[in-house]
């Protein structure tokens, strides 16, 4: 019998076109194998599997005894790493969901220099996305909505109404919030 668990992701790696780490993130919580501790064996580990898919026409690969979704993106290589036992699907919905999140907050250009201009932006997507091997979320809109600066859930009610009212009664209210900031 499979051992079911919530720890799906054992890593999340961004590599450029020439197999360079731009962003790498190793989950081992929930893992019953040793992992990828040190940096040597994760460089190692990183070169190899770009070595392995750079011609590769696939999405999925097993290796090293993993399973390996990546996607390549203008120059940019997404890989997703998961036990062997782990569901494809499941996989490749989390990581089509951070590459689609990922485009949203970027405006449909992922390279590797807007990468690296809002990798702040970028790893709090792979935050939203995944929780120490738990992948949380994997609609990209959800995402890109909880990452950013103006989400939905942020934008003030009072101001929403803000056509509908007349001069005087905007007026009004912000002569009102104007006082009770000087109170506090």
């Amino acid at each position: 019998m499979v051992n079911l668990s919530l720890y799906t992701v054992r890593a999340v790696v961004m590599l450029d076109s020439e197999g360079n780490r731009l962003l790498a993130k190793y989950f081992t919580r929930g893992q019953n194998t040793a992992g990828y501790k040190t940096a040597k064996e994760q460089k190692k580990f990183e070169s190899e599997l770009f070595a392995k898919t750079r011609k590769s026409t696939s999405e999925i690969i097993l290796y090293d005894g993993q399973t390996v979704l990546f996607k390549y993106v203008n120059d940019v290589y997404f890989y997703l790493v998961g036990s062997p036992e782990e569901n494809e699907l499941l996989l490749s919905s989390v990581l089509n969901g951070l590459v689609e999140a990922i485009s949203i907050l970027l405006k449909h250009n992922i390279d590797k220099r807007s990468l690296l201009d809002n990798l702040d932006m970028i790893v709090l997507v792979m935050d939203e996305a995944i929780d120490d091997g738990i992948a949380l979320e994997t609609d990209p809109n959800v995402i890109a909505s909880n990452v950013s600066k103006r989400g939905v859930d942020t934008i003030d009610v009072s101001l929403s109404n803000l056509n509908e009212q007349t001069i005087m009664d905007a007026y009004k209210q912000a002569k009102e919030r104007f006082n009770l900031a000087l109170l506090r």
